[in-house]
């Protein structure tokens, strides 16, 4: 490759990815000649670097766009590793007169050059010394000159093994076993490349089940099986395709794994197998489907919400409704999505489908349905809001103020006050203003409860710091509350500002946290703005004084 085309990264980007620490280490890698260039592509190198272990390392991108990855452990605790950064600068300290295509393409150019019977015994003897290789091979072998009963043997053989989890999997194990599980579905992608279609259905349908029945002992946080499952349903999906099994019989077995399944391995699995299924095995799933959903009950607002669906609701609901849309029949799917009304949230769902099939009036008659059967309630700002937006199209400002009213007396919030001040200007933000006062008035305050922090943000937003302060020296507040004002009212409250920064001040110093020292010196200067000379060289006195034994507070302040 030539000079210009390799990939340099930006080693600013690189200590940001990497932290100082870390970028140091790996400098001293690529000093100490730890780092053998494998390839290198207009953007990606592969490298191998040496520490504890022998590394993959692989980076991508160019300039400031960096990604890749490493074997090592602290790749995957912590994130971008030292690995990465000794090859990022290997890659950088290419000359121009160097032959940089890397070591896999001297090898590769070794390799074409050797006969075919030393490349054999070379490959047999790596796989003498390596088992994972010699797994592989064997497999390969078996699947080109097996009858059909030593395939299916093997295979299956291969299959328990790799998915076997011989007690719990941790996160740094689970990258290797998910490997070696992917080695094994490789080899059924490899024997529908031969044939096999009925024996291959029969091998990802186990080798799906033994995933699903491992999940459970393994730290999946990356996803491992998820993707495993995925790739063993589209080589199942495959094999079905080209084995045309009796479509009645297969749709009964996918619709039992899509309604049983845990993990939605062939969740919309009508769409999926559609061509396969054909007309009779889309009836056939349908039908099912259909006595399934009429078995269960409709839920309305008399259910509790603590009530889940029964088993399988969703599941089912969304099957018919794949079919209801292939028929272009809006009844039938707001029907489907109207047998549970359980929740405002289900009201909402309901009432955003209507309006993204163009009925308006039907979205809004669903919307204030579910506002009235839980008003009792305490009321969700999405439904109301929704509510609202319509109403304000429709040209009723005035029902849409009432319903947000209403929703904000019952369960006061800063989203609810701002719809509210929008569509009804000065006279909603008083009313808003009196009712959390009067509310303020009759309130029993808990050790853990604030009630006037809602009153304070609302009087500071509207830049009526007089009441605002007035609320916090009445009713109290909350620490974040009082600083949020004191911020907001510097210019016309100083002598309140300089209160609440120096009780900041006081907190932050008193926890002996050294980070939070620089914050403390930060706002004893923005004090100095607020009061005279005279009080801050006090101020500042007093706490040295009292701090004096924090040496790295003192330090900062001078």
């Amino acid at each position: 490759m030539k000079a210009k085309d390799r990939p340099r990264f930006d080693i600013d980007a690189v200590r940001d990815l990497a932290g100082d620490k870390v970028f140091a280490r790996g400098a001293a890698y690529h000093r100490d000649g730890q780092v053998a260039i494998l390839s290198i592509e207009r953007e990606r190198v592969l490298a191998q670097v040496a520490g504890t272990d022998d590394y993959r390392t692989v980076l991508t991108g160019r300039g400031g766009t960096i990604g890749g990855g490493c074997s090592c452990p602290a790749f995957g605790d912590w994130g971008f590793c030292k690995h990465m950064v000794a090859t990022a600068l290997a890659a950088n300290a290419l000359g121009a007169d160097t032959e940089a295509d890397g070591a896999l393409v001297r090898i590769r150019n070794h390799l074409k050059e050797r006969g075919v019977d030393v490349l054999v015994e070379m490959i047999v003897d790596m796989a003498e010394r390596d088992p994972a290789l010699f797994r592989r091979l064997d497999l390969a072998a078996t699947i080109v000159n097996g009858d059909e009963k030593t395939l299916e043997a093997r295979l299956r053989k291969a299959i328990d093994g790799a998915t076997r989890t011989r007690g719990f999997v941790d996160y740094r194990e689970a990258a290797g076993w998910a490997e070696g599980v992917g080695s094994a579905i490789d080899a059924l992608a490899d024997l529908a490349s031969i044939g096999h279609a009925g024996l291959l259905l029969k091998l990802a349908e186990r080798a799906i089940d033994r995933i699903e029945r491992a999940v459970e002992d393994i730290d999946d946080s990356d996803g491992h099986c998820t993707e495993l499952l995925h790739r063993a349903r589209d080589i199942h999906l495959a094999a079905a395709r080209a084995a045309s099994p009796q479509p009645v019989q297969l749709a009964r077995q996918l619709f039992d794994r899509e309604m049983d399944g845990e993990y939605e391995t062939f969740a919309g699995a009508a769409a999926l197998y559609a061509d396969v299924f054909g007309e009779e095995g889309l009836a056939e799933y349908r039908r099912l489907a259909s006595e399934a959903w009429e078995k269960l009950p409709a839920r309305t607002g008399q259910i509790r919400a603590h009530q889940e669906p029964p088993e399988g609701y969703d599941q089912l609901k969304a099957i018919l409704d794949f079919f209801a849309e292939q028929d272009g029949n809006v009844e039938a799917r707001i029907a489907l999505r109207a047998k549970d009304l359980s929740s405002p949230w289900s009201y909402l769902q309901l009432a955003e489908f209507c309006l993204s099939q163009g009925r308006g009036e039907e979205a809004l008659r669903r919307a204030e349905e579910g506002l009235w059967i839980f008003e009792d309630g305490r009321p969700d700002e999405r439904l109301v809001f929704f509510a609202a937006d319509l109403l304000s199209k429709a040209g009723r400002e005035s029902d849409a103020e009432a319903h947000l009213q209403r929703a904000f007396e019952k369960a006061p919030s800063l989203a609810l006050y701002a719809r509210c001040r929008e569509l009804g200007g000065e006279a909603a933000r008083e009313r808003a203003v009196t009712f959390l006062g009067a509310r303020l008035s009759g309130a029993k305050r808990t050790a853990w409860d604030q009630p006037a922090d809602l009153l304070i943000r609302i009087l500071a937003q509207e830049k009526m710091y007089d009441a605002a302060w007035a609320a916090v020296r009445g009713h109290g507040s909350s620490i974040g509350v009082r600083e949020e004002l004191a911020q907001a009212s510097e210019a016309t409250h100083p002598r309140e500002a300089v209160d609440a920064y120096a009780a900041r001040v006081e907190r932050l110093a008193k926890s002996g946290d050294n980070p939070a020292y620089a914050e403390v010196a930060k706002l004893i200067a923005r004090l100095g703005t607020l009061q005279s000379a005279a009080e801050q060289t006090a101020y500042v006195a007093d706490i040295k004084v009292r701090f004096g034994r924090k040496r790295n507070l003192i330090k900062l302040l001078g």
